[in-house]
């Protein structure tokens, strides 16, 4: 799965706190950009984020004069941040859950900034899906579970270990999809109609 630190824009600008809307419009015309990250005051101080929603709605729509409102005024701080190590599916997830469009990269200090654009334009979510992909991941490991169980026993630690591993690659799959278990877990249930005294089926009840 690709990362945000992948796709990512690593040239990010900043602005202080303390400048104007003014400035900061002039600069967003200047490298063309929809926000800006708020630089941080010292190191252990929050970094905050100011879009041009928030000049839109919180200057132009109430006529104040953004060469006297400073950005410190209107921007979002702290502001919510992405780790880099944060899978693309995932951010997504994120910025639908809280309605944000962007967000800073950061793990210690500043490395990008990752926007909805990012994930549409240079993530590989049409070329390689989390659902296809976990689909795949599914059934490499029941192949492998049978192989071991086979190998090894039904009874065997392994065996029941290697199913567990089955089991959490059904639930993520079936966290995302939403609907129920997918179609591996009919294997396990198979397994289990087949084995029904195995350590991992005497709890479970198709």
């Amino acid at each position: 799965m690709m990362k945000a630190e992948d796709i990512m824009t690593k040239d990010v600008v900043t602005i202080r706190g303390s400048a104007t809307v003014a400035e900061a419009v002039g600069l967003m015309k200047e490298k063309k950009l929809r926000a800006l990250v708020v630089e941080n005051r010292h190191e252990n101080d929050a970094y905050g984020i100011v879009t041009e929603t928030d000049i839109v709605y919180k200057v132009t729509a109430y006529g104040k004069d953004p060469k006297q409102v400073r950005v410190y005024e209107i921007m979002s701080k702290p502001c919510i941040v992405v780790n880099p190590d944060l899978g693309v599916e995932y951010v997504a997830r994120l910025f639908a859950n809280t309605g944000i469009h962007r967000a800073p990269v950061i793990q210690g200090k500043l490395l990008g900034i990752i926007s909805i654009t990012d994930i549409l334009t240079k993530s590989d979510f049409v070329e390689a899906p989390k659902a296809l992909l976990l689909e795949d991941r599914i059934q490499k490991a029941i192949e492998q579970s049978r192989a071991i169980c086979t190998e090894q026993g039904a009874y065997s630690k392994a065996c029941a270990a290697a199913w567990d591993e089955v089991e959490e690659l059904q639930a993520e799959a079936a966290h995302q999809k939403a609907e129920g278990m997918v179609s591996a877990k009919v294997s396990f249930e198979e397994y289990c109609k087949e084995n029904p005294n195995a350590p991992e089926c005497r709890n479970y009840h198709p």
